[in-house]
């Protein structure tokens, strides 16, 4: 019987290639309240997960706040800038 095998290398290449994340940056505007508001109402992110992401962002001066397609991550971005919120498209899947 064959053994089922993993999804073919260049396929998860591919797949990690076209894969990007949205990131939020710190500024000094926005306020903690609000910024985890704006996670909690767009990502559909519970409030402990969107108060965890604003304090990454207030910490380490950006969080990755959501992964997907080259598409939905700028719509995401095009969104973040709608709410006053400083964001980018990165490549993502990377270990």
């Amino acid at each position: 019987m064959p053994v089922a095998t993993a999804e073919p290398l260049a396929h998860r290449l591919a797949d990690q290639e076209s894969t990007r994340t949205t990131v939020v940056w710190d500024d000094p505007v926005n306020l903690m309240d609000y910024v985890t508001m704006v996670f909690m109402r767009y990502f559909g992110y519970p409030r402990e997960r969107a108060t965890q992401l604003m304090i990454q962002v207030h910490n380490e001066g950006r969080a990755t706040v959501a992964e997907g397609s080259k598409e939905e991550m700028e719509i995401a971005v095009h969104a973040m800038h709608g709410y006053g919120l400083q964001a980018s498209v990165e490549k993502g899947g990377q270990g």
